[in-house]
């Protein structure tokens, strides 16, 4: 009896007064920041529904007299022709993705697997380029880009964005080092090449940390807009990001446009993440593992 009353103390939670104050202090720093998240994507929804006269003389957090005024969603898919821009955007990032998986997952292995002098050097060559800032750089890449005729071309904007990703990278070799190095070692006694312990071992068990690397790069890519304002130029080419710029001119713009093609550009995202929020989950979690 004795023994019991001892853990129910020890299960029993003693709160200074320093301690409660700091309680206090977690869960409004928690409810004030989760606002500041919350607020804008709220405003955003109300301004979609308003009109332009309600949204010049109202505020913006008043509420529409109407939620079923679709006509800012109409109006701004088809002046903005966000069917094409969408377009766009998929292929460009499918094939960043893909490029950028295959060429990560393979440098990774090289790195992770083959010692060779010149490895840790790759490897702080990767880090250094990271560090830089992109901005300063955009006059060279700009002037290379004009050289080789890549400006204005969906394709050119593609290799652009293939970039080596350093941080997808680094994800690949920190998952490839809680990979046993006997699996390696049994594929090759078995007759195994290295392009087949590539594409038939080490690949499939990276796939939690290429669903990852597929959220980071995805969600980049997605969102991207400056180079895709500075090397799309043609309307025809413009993606969903830059699409959003046709609502806005040296007269004003029409933030209830805006923000209704902010929400169509956000519901391909919202309806894969819902379908597949297991998998990223699993993925994100699964990436994030060590040991």
């Amino acid at each position: 009896m004795r023994k019991h009353n001892v853990n129910v103390q020890k299960r029993k939670k003693h709160y200074t007064v320093g301690a409660i104050l700091w309680l206090i202090v977690e869960y409004v720093s928690l409810i004030f920041f989760g606002l500041c998240a919350v607020v804008p994507v709220i405003s955003c929804v109300i301004t979609a529904f308003k009109t332009q006269e309600e949204y010049q003389t109202t505020n913006v957090m008043t509420l529409p007299e109407n939620w079923l005024n679709f006509d800012n969603f109409i109006k701004a898919f088809q002046t903005a022709d966000m069917g094409r821009a969408f377009l766009n955007s998929v292929i460009v990032m499918v094939s960043v993705l893909v490029v950028s998986i295959v060429i990560g997952t393979q440098l990774a292995y090289v790195l992770n697997r083959f010692k060779f002098p010149g490895n840790g050097l790759i490897r702080n060559l990767f880090l250094f380029a990271s560090l830089l800032p992109a901005v300063a750089m955009q006059v060279t890449v700009y002037n290379i880009m004009t050289a080789l005729h890549f400006v204005n071309h969906l394709y050119g904007y593609i290799i652009l964005m293939c970039g080596t990703d350093v941080i997808s990278i680094y994800i690949f070799i920190q998952f490839m080092e809680n990979i046993p190095i006997s699996l390696d070692e049994s594929a090759i006694i078995d007759g195994a090449s290295y392009w087949t312990i590539y594409w038939k071992i080490m690949l499939p068990l990276l796939k939690p940390a290429i669903v990852t690397s597929c959220i980071l790069k995805g969600v980049g890519v997605y969102n991207e807009y400056y180079m895709a304002n500075l090397y799309l130029m043609d309307k025809k080419l413009h993606t969903i990001a830059t699409s959003l710029y046709t609502f806005v001119g040296p007269m004003g713009s029409q933030y209830n446009l805006i923000c209704a093609g902010v929400i169509i550009s956000l519901l391909p995202a919202l309806i894969v993440f819902i379908l597949c929020q297991k998998q990223i989950y699993s993925g994100i979690a699964a990436g994030a593992v060590k040991g």
